[in-house]
């Protein structure tokens, strides 16, 4: 069965379970919340987020506009041309947005959203004032051996927390306790992992939880071994960055 969801599409990759705060300025997403709103507060305010192939997450003719001046109109596919959906990855996740207040004393909101659901995008509608996709909720798949690897994973990740920490010159911060299931471990990892967007979208639409665990825990060795020489390179800010896979 396929659902039509509001479509906010981002420069990063949300995961089902994570928090997504979002400021929102532009006349098309201010339409999009506006809609939202008049959803009551106790039910669901889903909308769909889109990690962005190809495009500009906020309009040309609307790069924040320091000086204050009001936004000027942007179509809702500003910045996506002509074909959105060839600008958009085609596995996205459903967000529920359980607050939305207006800005003081500026036009738009500040959203506090939560991931819910992965989806696949079919589609894509830009007739109205932003954009809506025709979307397949994706059901998550445990796979075979999803327990074993998310163990295996959350020692990896523990490791590569110290080398992250050490790399930064930070104080790691102890006694957090991490989820023992598996499908929320390789969705809390994969968000808390430094790497680029392309690899995080990997993640997310990896065919079944034990196979982004696989993919997970060979990265995060990685990561570390390289975290592992940082210290002793004067460029150490590298580790702020999104490791190249080249």
């Amino acid at each position: 069965m396929t659902i039509a969801l509001p479509l906010f599409p981002l420069n990063t990759v949300l995961f089902p379970g994570l928090v997504l705060p979002l400021t929102v300025f532009e006349p098309r997403y201010r339409a999009l919340m506006g809609d939202l709103l008049e959803i009551p507060e106790d039910e669901p305010r889903p909308f769909g987020v889109v990690a962005i192939r190809d495009g500009h997450e906020v309009a040309p003719t609307a790069l924040g506009l320091p000086d204050g001046s009001p936004a000027p109109d942007a179509g809702p596919a500003a910045g996506f041309g002509p074909e959105p959906m060839a600008s958009f990855h085609g596995v996205g996740c459903i967000a529920d947005a359980s607050t939305i207040r207006e800005r003081e004393g500026a036009e738009g909101y500040e959203v506090l959203a939560t991931g819910t659901t992965r989806f696949r995008l079919l589609s894509v509608d830009a007739s109205g004032p932003y954009l809506v996709g025709e979307v397949e909720e994706l059901e998550e798949d445990g796979g075979e051996g999803a327990g074993a690897l998310a163990a295996g994973v959350l020692r990896a990740f523990g490791e590569y927390r110290k080398r992250l920490a050490g790399a930064q010159q930070l104080t790691l911060t102890t006694g957090q306790e991490l989820p023992e299931e598996p499908s929320v471990v390789s969705y809390l990892v994969a968000a808390a992992t430094v790497l680029d967007t392309v690899t995080k979208q990997r993640l997310l639409q990896a065919p079944d939880t034990a196979s982004r665990l696989a993919e997970e825990l060979r990265l995060l060795r990685r990561e570390t071994a390289v975290l592992g020489e940082l210290p002793s390179l004067p460029a150490v800010d590298l580790t702020h960055q999104p490791t190249s896979p080249n």
